[in-house]
């Protein structure tokens, strides 16, 4: 793909955006329609704010226009309520009635623009190429970022970061010398891609790569036909399991070692865990895997990466990812690192319905804590409003949907909702849901 397409290449390779309009006016939602197909809209029509709101429930938009004085509801309220729904769509205000305190309050509620009937045609027409020039530059973006993470993969590890930069530059010069050599790193790291990493810049690239799990260790010996074993967390082997794994390694010539471990191995062997005389065995070269939380650089690219695959396994288009939910992505602890990652962006893209990986599909990803956290610190400076009756009706409509996907499964229907059956529970009891029949 070329970064210098012009700006019809870009809407070409872009898919067709949606718009949403919300007028109680038949004449207005005509208009627009006719306005926002000949500038390449996929357009839906409600006239009223509960109606708008259950068909984003059903399919999200990435533009709605709201007329701001309608019978059921106030377009402001609209308003609020679309950006708690669909995060990622823009919102665009209409009145007959314009006024610049109202334009003031809409911009600061979230509104993208701030239209006055009868419209002026050119502003409308711009509003509308606007946001679709944003949402093709958008699509290049993602396209770049996975073009980026693309060039900074190194046998299936990414990292842009001098930490995992100079882990890729040890296994590259030491691969090709050693037969032994001992990862260490916390849970998550990768230590079994550097394993397959040293195996494949090795001499051994081609024979046999044999993962054994030390606490299920045979006695038996343990064969690789010339190629490498990897001893995945060794510290969890026990002290009789150490002394037969060291007596199949002295007696195992012809095959290259890569031992794995999230233990402090010389702590063991001052306690007396392990044996002082394997480690050495094993420790011929030391590699420590650096955790997420000490490569933060390395977020963003592995989220487009993780996103990719998602995008190319659901067959769904790659998504991109907001600037509140890439903040929530950079800041979160990462105990369980990048397999914390890879996992938490599948669950958010499962989550996600439209084109944006918003901070909400990104909070109920990273589950209960993160949620707690944040409603904490949500509570310190905001005063806590009850939802609308619309938005309620969302909700349950949602959980239905949800359920209804999942064959009634309630296991599932939490995992996919990002919350614990209990709460699912909670949620059913409060809006009734008994049956879907």
């Amino acid at each position: 793909m070329s970064f210098h397409a012009s700006a019809v290449d870009r809407h070409a390779a872009t898919p067709q955006p949606s718009l949403l309009v919300v007028d109680d006016e038949q004449p207005v939602l005509n208009l627009i329609e006719k306005v926002a197909h000949k500038a390449g809209y996929q357009v839906m029509t409600c006239s009223s704010g509960s109606d708008a709101l259950r068909q984003l429930a059903r399919k999200p938009a990435d533009l709605a226009m709201v007329d701001l004085r309608m019978p059921d509801v106030n377009g402001l309220d609209l308003l609020r309520d679309i950006r708690r729904a669909v995060p990622g769509c823009e919102v665009i205000l209409m009145t007959g009635h314009g006024g610049v305190d109202s334009a003031v309050e809409a911009i600061k509620r979230g509104a993208r623009e701030y239209l006055t009937k009868p419209f002026d045609f050119a502003r409308l027409g711009k509003a509308l190429a606007d946001v679709r020039t944003e949402l093709a530059r958008r699509a290049q973006v993602v396209a770049l970022e996975g073009a980026v993470a693309r060039e900074l993969e190194f046998c299936g590890m990414l990292g842009r970061s001098p930490a995992m930069q100079e882990v890729f530059s040890l296994i590259q010069r030491l691969a090709p010398h050693t037969k032994t050599v001992l990862l260490n790193g916390e849970t998550g790291t990768g230590k079994e891609l550097a394993a397959r990493a040293f195996h494949e810049m090795g001499g051994r690239r081609g024979r046999p790569f044999l993962t054994v799990n030390c606490s299920a260790i045979a006695d038996t010996s343990l064969e690789a036909q010339g190629g490498t074993l990897f001893l995945d967390e060794i510290g969890d082997l026990p002290l009789s399991g150490q002394a037969r794994l060291l007596r199949t390694l002295e007696s195992s010539a012809d095959v290259s070692i890569v031992a794995a471990t999230n233990h402090d191995l010389r702590a063991d062997i001052a306690n007396g865990r392990f044996r002082s005389d394997l480690f050495y065995r094993l420790n011929v070269v030391e590699l420590t895997l650096p955790p997420l939380r000490d490569r933060r650089e390395d977020i963003p690219y592995l989220t487009a990466a993780f996103m990719s695959e998602c995008a190319k396994r659901m067959r769904k288009p790659p998504a991109a990812v907001t600037p509140a939910a890439e903040s929530l992505l950079l800041k979160a602890p990462w105990d369980g690192n990048v397999r914390e990652l890879r996992n938490v962006v599948e669950r958010a893209c499962m989550l996600a319905d439209g084109s944006l990986l918003t901070e909400r599909e990104i909070e109920a990803a990273l589950g209960p804590s993160a949620q707690s956290s944040r409603r904490t610190a949500d509570a310190s400076t905001t005063p806590a409003a009850a939802p609308s009756p619309v938005l309620q009706d969302v909700e349950r409509g949602h959980i239905v949907d949800v359920l209804r996907r999942v064959n009634g499964n309630r296991m599932a229907a939490a995992k996919l909702l990002g919350i614990s059956r209990r709460a699912l529970y909670r949620r059913l009891d409060r809006h009734h849901i008994t049956n879907l029949s």
